[in-house]
């Protein structure tokens, strides 16, 4: 069943150290190229601070907005990378996602799921993360982050579904899932199949895209 349509969907993409680039760039790209159809969409960076933050591989990042400004939010999305570690025990960050209004989607792409994890929000849930490890998860003493993932969150039902849609949180799992991500939240902000595949058209992603609407655990409900 699709959502009702929300006037001005808003998007907030957490930023921080360390933070993987696709993660955040795929949905945001995803949201910029939908603005062309509806530009009362709307998408923008949310970080702790008001100040430059450095994202992985020196990529630098200006918020629009800082945890104290509190930007009125229809989705906040924590994107993965090696700085999730820290970000795990970041009690600002938990104080802020647990300030917001119960009807904000907490999503997250890859191994941003484990921020969600470590603070319980995933006990009794789906939830997915990273499959494919790099070559330090690959050797020990590593793990594929979605082991990771059911280590942190033992209550949690681990899927390995492209995206997952458990209600409030929702999930995606592997560093190029934020484009689905995207594609994911303009259907829970209520746009029909019709716009999204459009959108994905004009990006030159159709079959990706066929390919992966196929594989979301949870949606329809």
């Amino acid at each position: 069943m699709m959502s009702p349509r929300k006037a001005g969907f808003r998007l907030g993409i957490y930023v921080f150290e360390d933070a993987e680039i696709v993660d955040f760039a795929a949905p945001y790209g995803v949201f910029a190229v939908a603005r062309r159809y509806d530009p009362e969409l709307d998408v923008f960076f949310v970080a702790e601070a008001l100040r430059p933050v450095q994202a992985q591989a020196g990529f630098t990042v200006l918020p629009n907005y800082s945890f104290a400004d509190r930007p009125a939010l229809d989705a906040f999305l924590i994107p993965g990378g090696a700085g999730t570690r820290p970000e795990m025990h970041n009690l600002r960050l938990h104080d802020f996602i647990r300030s917001l209004p119960e009807k904000c989607l907490l999503v997250s792409v890859c191994t941003g799921s484990w921020i969600y994890g470590i603070m319980g929000l995933l006990d009794g849930l789906p939830a997915t993360n990273r499959k494919e490890p790099d070559r330090l998860e690959a050797s020990p003493p590593g793990k594929v982050p979605i082991d990771r993932l059911a280590e942190i969150a033992p209550a949690c039902r681990i899927s390995r579904a492209r995206v997952v849609d458990a209600g409030r949180i929702v999930t995606a799992g592997g560093i190029t899932s934020g484009m689905e991500m995207g594609f994911h939240l303009l259907r829970r902000a209520g746009y029909d199949e019709k716009f999204i595949a459009d959108v994905a058209r004009v990006m030159e992603y159709t079959a990706a895209y066929q390919m992966y609407s196929r594989d979301i655990e949870g949606w329809p409900r």
